[in-house]
């Protein structure tokens, strides 16, 4: 019986599910954009796009053979992430790049994954994305956001209809895309104001003595690109 459930479940998981109407895909991009445009309401969704930044950095760091010493996110949505290793090298260069991509390459992902009707996967991917990085959140304001992050996720792939599973994940993939596109924008006004004179790109350029404005256009094609893919997937383009 045990087996039966466990079987039951990994179906749910790996199978797909009825892509959902035009229309809601629609709604909840407009949703997404208004968790996005309005600088009032950006001001508490772009959390969500902290947690993807920092999430990408300390990815990478793992993947190259980096040690993550922890992960701390600000309630100003700024944050942190700490790894040890060579000071140099490409594995630092990877690490230091990947944050402001991530949002959008993540958003990408799910849409590849909405794409194929997968719903349940992405919820549940997102949900186990969110548990291993916990384990490395090392502040409380931390802790509670990724814990609500992920209760969210697995509530709505349990305890929701399919309609609203559907809904629910479409508007996280585009909130991904779309929230993906702005902080690279913001980076460039502030460093027009003479501001973020240690962010990611400045640090990058110390480490490959290519520009900064170069790394910072290149987030730009990176984000904008993963938009305009990514949307056609979901609009079934």
């Amino acid at each position: 019986m045990e087996t039966d459930h466990l079987t039951d479940i990994w179906g749910r998981v790996t199978g797909s599910q009825p892509a959902p109407s035009l229309w809601l895909v629609i709604a909840t991009a407009v949703l997404a954009l208004g968790a996005v445009v309005p600088h009032t309401a950006w001001r508490l969704s772009r959390n969500a796009i902290t947690i993807a930044h920092e999430g990408g950095h300390g990815l990478i760091a793992l993947v190259t053979g980096r040690r993550l010493d922890g992960i701390r996110l600000h309630s100003d949505t700024s944050g942190l992430t700490v790894s040890r290793g060579k000071p140099t090298g490409l594995g630092m260069v990877l690490t230091a790049a990947a944050g402001y991509v991530a949002p959008s390459l993540l958003g990408l992902a799910g849409a590849a994954l909405l794409a194929a009707g997968h719903i349940t996967a992405l919820l549940w991917g997102a949900t186990a994305l969110l548990l291993a990085m916990l384990v490395m959140i090392r502040n409380a304001y931390g802790v509670l956001t990724v814990v609500l992050a992920g209760a969210a996720f697995l509530l709505v792939s349990w305890l929701t209809t399919p309609d609203v599973q559907a809904g629910f994940g479409y508007a996280a993939v585009w909130f991904l895309l779309l929230g993906g596109v702005r902080p690279p924008f913001e980076l460039m006004g502030k460093r027009r104001r003479g501001g973020a004179v240690d962010s990611d790109p400045d640090q990058l350029a110390r480490l490959t003595h290519v520009p900064a404005a170069l790394w910072l256009g290149l987030f730009h094609v990176v984000t904008l690109c993963s938009l305009m893919g990514g949307g056609r997937w979901l609009l079934g383009l």
